[in-house]
């Protein structure tokens, strides 16, 4: 926003028709007092699951009904916060000076001013994503013709194996895509409904407003990469009829998981290359030019730093976090695609089973923050976003058990990747693979926040370090980066012996599930932040 637009706001500037996405949606009240109906289908869900394949109709799996469902009510659970958000009109509510908006200013005049931001950003982002997209929508066309001849070459041409591992790589970049899109969508659609929640009295309003962000990108991403994964599976098991042969159906998914990660590479180095262009540009021009604070609206680079944050750490993230969990679920179908011949299709898509519980666990554990213990003040924002994580995996540990001790067979047999060993694998093994990998996680994720939380010792001492020069803070910084370090890579180590000491790479790969396994909350925490900076200034 330039300096002669704040002016012609000051002077008086018409109130501008307020946008679509600020009318208050009908039913949204509704909406937000039901929300318990969701329990009882996910009881059902989960009793169906666990039904012995005999019980079910002729032809109808278990698996398949828990991974459907799983995906259904992630996307249904994203809408209804969606329309949670809906609810809050973009519209200065009047308070007094410690929550006032703009100082001196009236509330049709801070209305304005925040519809005009907020169209702004809006409109950045939009025109970021649509020039980066238009990009790699030709850049995977291209590639998909080149995976096409080059499996086909690769495989004695054989044309089923090239064209199918040439779709699923394009659906696995449209999918990544999508995700991306939609995370900057949500994103820029709540930042001004936080700013405007934050002037109700207490933090409860705030917060969730931003958490529910957070849990529409989330659980959209993870329902939406689930569905569009296992649609792709019984696609191609229509011509991979027999067991043998769905060794080569997983090989053809392996096209998913790259078609994800180029996305990804496009949108967390693009887009993160311009978030942080965007930041340094605009501190450079306010505090070091004009001696302006940061996010002052008199620095029309303030837009692009807030545009950055939407396009970068959202929708860039959206896309890199959806690569891994297309890739690790991919690596371990095809290392574990042998199990499908003893222990049928149910044993083969097991480690999508984690991620479909996964939905679950993320979902219940989301009511502790927003419903059984509510934000009520700044130094609970820190403990309620960690206790997301910490009970989400202690709940995947029981339910993670259960899914082993019902998909997986009594025992079955794995190849060694290398040599010629066969393992004898039973549930348990497979169970404390997945669990090793969550817990390495959860360790790792607090390790990380005792180094960058304001609320520890380190970030302190780095701060006191500035006060002697530039140098020292340098040293002491980049000191404290390796020490960081340690804790997380004897974890990773220790996850990665452990897990192929017991089921060779299969549990490797279950281990990296294990990591992604409460993915939902975690993407949840991730947007969080970005939609809390933007709300912020």
């Amino acid at each position: 926003m330039t300096l002669n637009t704040m002016k012609e706001l000051a002077e008086g500037a018409s109130l501008p028709e307020p946008l679509p996405a600020q009318r208050k949606l009908r039913g949204a009240d509704m909406v937000q007092k039901c929300w318990w109906l969701l329990i009882p289908i996910i009881i059902v869900a989960i009793t169906l699951a666990f039904l012995p394949s005999e019980m079910l109709p002729k032809n109808m799996f278990s698996a398949t009904i828990l991974i459907i469902v799983a995906a259904a009510v992630s996307l249904v659970w994203a809408l209804l916060q969606f329309l949670a958000i809906s609810k809050v009109e973009i519209k200065a509510q009047p308070s007094d000076e410690s929550t006032a908006l703009s100082s001196g200013a009236g509330d049709e005049e801070t209305t304005a001013r925040l519809i005009e931001i907020y169209e702004a950003i809006y409109e950045g982002a939009e025109s970021f994503l649509r020039a980066e997209y238009t990009i790699c929508f030709w850049f995977v066309t291209l590639f998909s013709g080149i995976v096409l001849v080059l499996v086909m070459w690769g495989t004695g041409w054989n044309v089923p194996s090239g064209v199918f591992t040439a779709l699923s790589f394009l659906l696995g970049a449209l999918t990544s895509m999508a995700s991306g899109y939609l995370g900057m969508k949500v994103a820029v659609f709540s930042n001004v409904r936080t700013t405007v929640s934050a002037q109700k009295p207490g933090w409860t309003a705030c917060f969730n407003t931003a958490f529910r962000a957070g849990a529409v990108m989330g659980f959209a991403l993870c329902g939406l990469g689930i569905l569009m994964l296992y649609l792709t599976m019984l696609a191609f098991r229509i011509h991979f009829k027999a067991p043998e042969d769905w060794r080569y159906l997983t090989e053809c998914l392996t096209g998913y998981g790259l078609g994800g990660s180029v996305i990804a590479m496009f949108g967390r180095v693009g887009g993160g290359i311009y978030t942080k262009a965007a930041d340094v540009g605009a501190d450079l021009v306010g505090k070091v030019v004009h001696g302006i604070p940061e996010d002052d609206p008199r620095n029309p680079a303030t837009i692009a730093d807030n545009v950055g944050d939407n396009v970068g750490d959202v929708a860039g993230m959206g896309s890199d976090l959806f690569g891994s969990f297309a890739e690790s679920t991919c690596a371990a179908l095809v290392i574990g695609s042998s199990i499908g011949v003893s222990g049928g299709w149910d044993a083969m898509v097991f480690p999508i089973i984690v991620s479909g519980i996964g939905i679950f666990v993320c979902l219940l554990a989301s009511f502790i923050a927003t419903d059984l213990k509510p934000v009520k003040g700044e130094s609970q924002v820190e403990e309620a976003l960690k206790i997301q994580l910490i009970s989400t995996t202690v709940l995947m540990i029981p339910a993670v058990y259960f899914a082993a001790a019902s998909y997986l067979p009594d025992s079955f047999d794995l190849k060694a990747t290398v040599g010629d060993d066969i393992f004898t694998i039973k549930p348990w093994m497979a169970t404390v693979c997945v669990i090793m990998g969550a817990v390495g996680g959860l360790i790792i994720g607090l390790i990380t926040e005792y180094y960058t939380s304001h609320s520890y010792s380190p970030v302190r001492e780095v701060a006191n370090s500035c006060k002697t020069g530039a140098a020292t803070n340098m040293i002491y910084g980049i000191a404290l980066g390796y020490k960081s370090a340690i804790i997380p890579v004897l974890v990773l180590a220790v996850v990665i012996y452990g897990s192929f000491t017991m089921c060779d790479m299969y549990g490797v790969a279950l281990a990296a599930i294990g990591f992604l396994s409460n993915l939902a909350t975690g993407l949840t925490i991730d947007v969080y932040g970005p939609v809390c900076d933007n709300a912020g200034g």
